[in-house]
């Protein structure tokens, strides 16, 4: 669901008050950001989701074991287990320098001083009206 103009808005002011009160802070948090997976990372998974199930279960079937232990099942979970761990972490990605210089580029144009106190004075003034909006 996309934001909406006046959130957007909001979300930009925060940032840009971000920047100006720690850039370093605000620099190494926008330095990883949370992508979706692409489809050939998809397709990585998929694959390999399949062929550790199919290892697992053609595991059951041929009697393989060393120690007790029947090795294709094993192989077929690890397998299965690597897919998964590279699905959850792989999404991981850098931002482009565009992002932050953009970003950065917003609070020197904003002045650090006056947006940091008009933007904190605005989310006082809204809490207290909620507040007293509360106890009615």
């Amino acid at each position: 669901m996309p934001l909406s103009e006046h959130e957007q808005r909001m979300l930009d002011e925060i940032e840009s008050a971000l920047y100006a009160e720690d850039p370093k802070f605000a620099s190494s948090v926008t330095r990883h950001r949370v992508t979706l997976p692409n489809a050939r990372r998809r397709l990585i998974v998929a694959l390999g989701f399949v062929i550790g199930l199919a290892l697992l279960v053609g595991g059951l079937m041929v009697q393989v074991e060393v120690g007790g232990l029947r090795v294709f099942s094993l192989a077929g979970f690890v397998v299965m287990f690597g897919v998964a761990v590279f699905a959850l972490l792989g999404g991981h990605g850098k931002s482009s320098p565009e992002e932050g210089s953009s970003a950065k580029g917003k609070a020197a144009k904003g002045g650090a001083a006056a947006g940091r106190s008009s933007l904190s004075q605005r989310m006082e003034d809204r809490f207290n009206r909620r507040f007293e909006q509360g106890d009615r």
